[in-house]
């Protein structure tokens, strides 16, 4: 799964070659610089493509040859995340925060790794340990995550804007922060939030169920105008259903559980489950 030396490169390295005098040399650095570059793009690529245990796979292999190398193991502690194995994530964010060469960047995705495992006060203490001005769009969004559970809503609203302007991709950011409205009791300023996060990326279902929940909290059962397989609709109208049931507009759940059945591609248990229990009750 190498790169291929562009040929014009090798051009270039077979005319170093032939000037003679400390050319070998040169030409020895230069393949060893492509060699890293190769390497590093190899890193990105399973980071980026490859399936997370594949992922995992690949840097525990290289750092057996390469023990050590703080590259290799920041590609690893992501790959951990990424792969659900947050305990043994923590772990190596930890060696290479603490480790040579470290950079502040290393303990705000210590702080990350800390949060996904639940620890809260770690994790805040590892950013505390980070300078002001430093971590950028990962250190703001952590810190508006704090921010929140510490129900400082003013401050994590400030921390989520300011970090919704630091990257191309808010998708994921803006749909915490929509959650973080949803949680607070209000669905009116979270459904644009939610909005917005589809408008970067369709495809987000967290984004598309959470916009549902909060247009149920506003009683409004009819689905956002948004794509959606037909599966994605059956699940949307489960969620609403449920949402209706919890506001006591029971006979609009049932119905919206009955239109999920119908909707579904294939048997949907949870929402046959729900109306058999529903009907069980009423009848009762």
């Amino acid at each position: 799964m190498r790169h291929a030396i562009p040929l014009a490169m090798i051009a270039c390295l077979g005319l170093a070659a032939c000037a003679g005098g400390g050319g070998g040399a040169e030409v020895d650095r230069a393949l060893e610089d492509l060699d890293a570059a190769d390497r590093a793009a190899l890193n990105d690529i399973m980071l980026a493509s490859a399936e997370p245990r594949e992922a995992v796979a690949y840097f525990d292999d290289a750092l057996k040859t390469s023990p050590g190398d703080p590259a290799l193991e920041r590609g690893l502690g992501r790959a951990l995340l990424r792969a659900g194995e947050t305990r043994r994530a923590v772990a190596v964010w930890s060696r290479v925060a603490e480790g040579a060469g470290a950079l502040p960047q290393d303990r705000v995705a210590l702080a990350g790794a800390y949060l996904r495992a639940g620890e809260w006060s770690a994790a805040e203490a590892q950013l505390s340990r980070v300078p002001q001005g430093v971590g950028g769009y990962d250190r703001y969004r952590l810190e508006a995550m704090i921010a929140d559970g510490h129900e400082d809503w003013a401050r994590a609203d400030a921390l989520y804007r300011s970090a919704a302007g630091m990257t191309t991709r808010p998708a994921g950011l803006l749909n915490n922060w929509g959650y973080s409205k949803l949680a607070r009791g209000d669905p009116a300023a979270a459904e644009p939030l939610f909005a917005e996060a589809l408008s970067h990326d369709p495809s987000l279902f967290t984004a598309k169920n959470n916009l549902v929940l909060s247009r149920s909290a506003r009683r409004d059962y009819s689905l956002p105008v948004i794509p959606m397989t037909q599966s994605e609709r059956a699940q949307l109208l489960h969620t609403m259903a449920l949402g209706a049931i919890k506001q006591g507009d029971v006979s609009i759940g049932q119905g919206l559980l009955r239109e999920a059945l119908d909707t579904h591609p294939q048997h949907f248990e949870p929402a046959a489950r729900a109306l058999a229990a529903l009907s069980a009750n009423v009848t009762n």
